[in-house]
């Protein structure tokens, strides 16, 4: 099969490193992830991804997805790359709570349609991500203690596998790959569309709290307290930040070491201010902005950036958060631009109703997550700082980490293993044998199939 073979088949464009539009079309968020495939594949539906499939089948080069919103976290190269941006179908069905959402839908979409009826989705704390591939990831979002994963959630899903077919898989049709593709992410095929339930939610009380860096440790100190005996309804996290002094970051905030509570509480406005009232009493805020919003205004609580930056990311999942580990973040955040630490246990710790193979549940009551910021120069000096801060943290670790927090360094398949359970893994791998026995899918964080 030729590259001529393959334009003819395609709606879209089929672009190769001599063609203008190449670049343009790999651009992503995270501009230290450089892709640099062999042919990319702008797909316009779901046949522009079969055929895309097809032809990197036949010439047994590997499938890389690259989405509307963050973008792939493990570079691709020589691979067959699709992008999903041009897929955004989004179909809301109101008496049913249900949506269909295709690949390339980000959550700012989403957000602002399922808002005006007064629903809402288990969305993430960024509006620029793409819906599919978070969700596929596990999805862990400012609802989380009360609703679980958006993985949770999904109720069908449509998938070019290796074999270059167009498969609805649902619970009841192929369960196997349903369960795996909740939670196992891009190693499965290309997930083209999802359908998922959506929640009667028009407004929550929450939003985030910026403390100057002063009392950066009586914050960290009292949300892990705090963070012990708190209802489901509220969920959290808490950052310490220092932005860069740039156009996008809000001036009282540029070049100054701050720490940002961000809540969400799904019950009674009081209550949930009656909760947090022990943080105001800390002292003076650089900014208060927390107060009963509407479900469009979720992306305030967190208030992530849009713009593309260079970032170098790391992660762990801790079992305890004693003063001990609160002392390691507060002592090593260094030239990290944010350390956070995210609540998690509730309806995060409980099996869905639709088992799936989002992992490390139970034994799990914080995610860690670190980021910097920097030029290439800077690659081995910031991630060896984000990973003594890890290893300090060990002493609490589960050893295990979060899917969709796993970024290129990150990219073995020893590693990425870390983020399902010993029992599920070897069923993973066998689900991946049958359905991608070449290992097809193999630009991500990597599931090889079980060996014969």
């Amino acid at each position: 099969m030729t590259i001529a073979d393959l334009r003819a088949g395609v709606t879209g464009p089929v672009l190769t490193p001599s063609d203008d539009g190449y670049a343009n079309e790999l651009h992503t968020y995270n501009l230290t992830v450089v892709h640099t495939p062999a042919v990319v594949v702008g797909a316009m539906n779901a046949a522009d991804v079969q055929a895309a499939v097809r032809y990197a089948a036949a010439l047994n080069l590997p499938v890389a997805v690259l989405g509307a919103g963050h973008g792939s976290s493990v570079p691709s190269a020589d691979s067959v790359l699709v992008t999903t941006r041009r897929l955004t179908g989004l179909t809301i069905d109101e008496p049913a709570r249900t949506a269909r959402v295709e690949a390339g839908v980000v959550w700012a979409d989403l957000i602002e349609q399922a808002g005006k009826l007064g629903l809402a989705a288990l969305n993430g704390s960024s509006p620029t991500v793409t819906v599919v591939s978070y969700t596929i990831g596990g999805g862990l979002g400012p609802f989380g203690r009360k609703h679980g994963y958006a993985a949770d959630h999904v109720t069908a899903l449509e998938i070019v596998t290796a074999d270059g077919e167009l498969r609805r898989v649902t619970a009841d049709s192929e369960p196997d790959l349903f369960w795996a593709v909740r939670g196992g992410k891009g190693n499965f095929g290309v997930v083209t569309a999802l359908e998922f339930g959506l929640f009667p939610i028009r407004t929550f009380y929450g939003g985030g709290i910026f403390f100057p860096g002063e009392l950066a440790g009586e914050v960290l100190h009292l949300f892990r307290r705090w963070t012990a005996d708190l209802p489901e309804e509220m969920s959290a996290s808490v950052g310490l930040l220092h932005l860069p002094p740039l156009p996008f970051v809000p001036e009282p905030l540029r070049d100054r070491p701050v720490a940002h509570l961000r809540i969400t509480y799904l019950g009674d406005p009081a209550e949930g201010e009656r909760l947090i009232a022990p943080f105001r009493a800390l002292g003076e805020p650089v900014i208060d902005a927390v107060a009963e919003l509407p479900y469009t205004a979720i992306a305030s609580v967190h208030n992530d950036p849009v713009d593309p930056l260079p970032l170098y990311e790391h992660g762990a999942l801790l079992r305890a958060l004693p003063a001990e580990a609160v002392d390691e973040i507060l002592r090593r955040t260094g030239p990290l631009i944010l350390a956070e630490i995210r609540h998690l246990g509730g309806a995060l710790a409980r099996p869905p109703a639709v088992p799936n193979a989002v992992g490390n549940r139970d034994d799990t009551l914080y995610n860690v997550f670190l980021v910097a910021a920097g030029g290439p120069p800077d690659a081995e000096a910031l991630h060896a700082h984000e990973q003594q801060l890890i290893d300090a943290l060990a002493p609490w670790s589960t050893g295990r980490r979060y899917l969709n927090f796993m970024f290129a360094p990150d990219a073995t398949p020893e590693t990425a293993a870390l983020a399902w359970s010993p029992a599920d893994y070897p069923r993973l791998q066998g689900i991946k044998r049958r359905y991608d026995p070449a290992n097809l899918f193999r630009v991500n964080h990597n599931i090889p199939p079980l060996s014969l």
